[in-house]
């Protein structure tokens, strides 16, 4: 048995994802309590894992001298609390994403890992994904040349929230991965959206990011549109490469595309020529990518971090940017809607 299935562990929030987080930390690790304040959910749980403590109570959670690892899956607005409590309480922390809902509240959470000497990461899933582990390395390695822009729909109809709009609930999935496979922070945030269903409350987002680089990248999330949509386009110099989680067996294409500058054959001392580019349509690959489960790949994570003591690909301070750019995009819809107010005459 790995050394990672004796780090012990408990998730709190078994409802829509904490029930997955509960079978890959059940499978990965020592699972010792299932938290729940829901008695349906604690009675669903009691019938599938036997043998793990089930608990109401996210104090006992943290009173629990056998637990080394929390795991947080309740909803948003609870993160950075909860995530501090578990901290001072000397507990590891995996808190799901967003890691708060305020630039403030995610660098308090920072400071209590940091004073405690404790693991704190961020469930930012899609880096972890094999297929945007591909598309890193690829960029890293000069495959896709200079790269120019990248952009990303995640589309669905439904699941609608109450508590957050669609930007908080879908886009830092996109944020994370984006500034994971760009390594840099945006210098320019701007956002626009609209919420139809329900006031003040965006059902679809459209973000723009711009970079230090040079670079842009746009984000495009919603959960009232007739397609399900998970895809990432990223358009390099050389080559472009289109990510599609929907695809069960082509996850990554990658376009041998562009356009190329021609050759100038003018003699130096004429006058100088416009420049002209040559489109270039070569091949399409779609590359192998590797079958693990991208959740089964951030929870060992989690668990190796515990066991070492080396930080997580999605730390602290990669949930901190993540919520800065979040902030700044969610200033940018809220000046939107004051902007279009209609004053009554």
């Amino acid at each position: 048995m790995s050394e990672l299935h004796h780090v012990r562990t408990a998730v709190v929030g078994c409802g829509y994802w904490g029930a997955n987080l509960l079978r890959s930390f059940a499978a990965l690790s020592d699972l010792r309590v299932a938290c729940d304040l829901s008695a349906a959910v604690r009675e669903k749980v009691r019938r599938q894992y036997g043998g793990v403590r089930i608990t109401g109570s996210y104090q006992s959670v943290l009173e629990d001298p056998e637990v080394q690892g929390v795991v947080l899956a309740t909803p948003a607005p609870l993160h950075a609390g909860m995530a501090v409590q578990a901290l001072e309480a000397g507990k590891h922390v995996f808190v799901e994403k967003p890691l708060a809902l305020s630039v403030a509240d995610a660098e308090r959470v920072t400071r209590a890992a940091e004073e405690a000497g404790r693991i704190l990461m961020v469930g930012h899933l899609l880096e972890y994904h094999p297929a945007v582990e591909h598309i890193k390395n690829m960029i890293e390695q000069g495959e896709l040349g200079q790269v120019y822009y990248a952009y990303s729909q995640r589309l669905n109809l439904g699941k609608l929230r109450s508590d957050e709009n669609a930007l908080w609930s879908l886009a830092p999935h996109d944020i994370s991965m984006l500034l994971y496979l760009l390594d840099e922070e945006p210098e320019e945030v701007s956002a626009s959206g609209q919420g139809f269903l329900q006031a003040d409350i965006e059902d679809v987002v459209f973000i723009t990011l711009r970079f230090p680089s040079g670079r842009v990248a746009h984000v495009h999330v919603s959960w009232l549109d007739p397609h399900k949509e998970r895809r990432l386009t990223v358009v390099g110099s050389k080559k472009m490469v289109v990510f599609n989680d929907m695809d069960p067996r082509e996850k990554v294409r990658v376009f041998d595309k562009g356009l190329d500058r021609r050759a100038s054959g003018a003699d130096p001392a004429a006058p100088p020529e416009p420049v002209l580019f040559a489109p270039r349509d070569g091949d399409i690959v779609s590359p192998r990518i590797g079958g693990q489960e991208p959740l089964a790949i951030e929870c060992t994570e989690f668990l190796r971090s515990i066991a070492t003591g080396s930080p997580p690909r999605s730390d602290a301070r990669d949930g901190l940017r993540v919520v800065r750019v979040l902030e700044r995009a969610q200033a940018a819809l809220v000046a939107g809607r004051l902007a279009y107010e209609v004053t009554p005459a």
